[in-house]
């Protein structure tokens, strides 16, 4: 598998599991200069091409989540 098919198939498998609308909770962010506090909450718009959660957080930040760095979970 190359790695144009394997981004998009994780790209199908996270817009499956981070339908937009969906709150999560930031455990850990990665290597990012400015991360994102952990504990942070926020909601999900989108899933992009790469596989990377695009959230609009509760303190007015927009960063994604990388999936592979960055943990996360869904919130019930």
């Amino acid at each position: 598998m190359n790695e144009f098919a394997r981004l998009s198939a994780l790209a199908k498998r996270l817009r499956e599991t981070y339908k937009p609308g969906t709150r999560i909770v930031l455990n850990h962010m990665g290597s990012d200069p400015r991360p994102i506090p952990d504990g942070s909450r926020g909601t999900v718009v989108g899933v992009d091409d790469i596989g990377s959660i695009m959230v609009v957080w509760d303190n007015g930040c927009g960063l994604s989540v990388a999936y592979g760095e960055d943990i996360c979970r869904k919130l019930l």
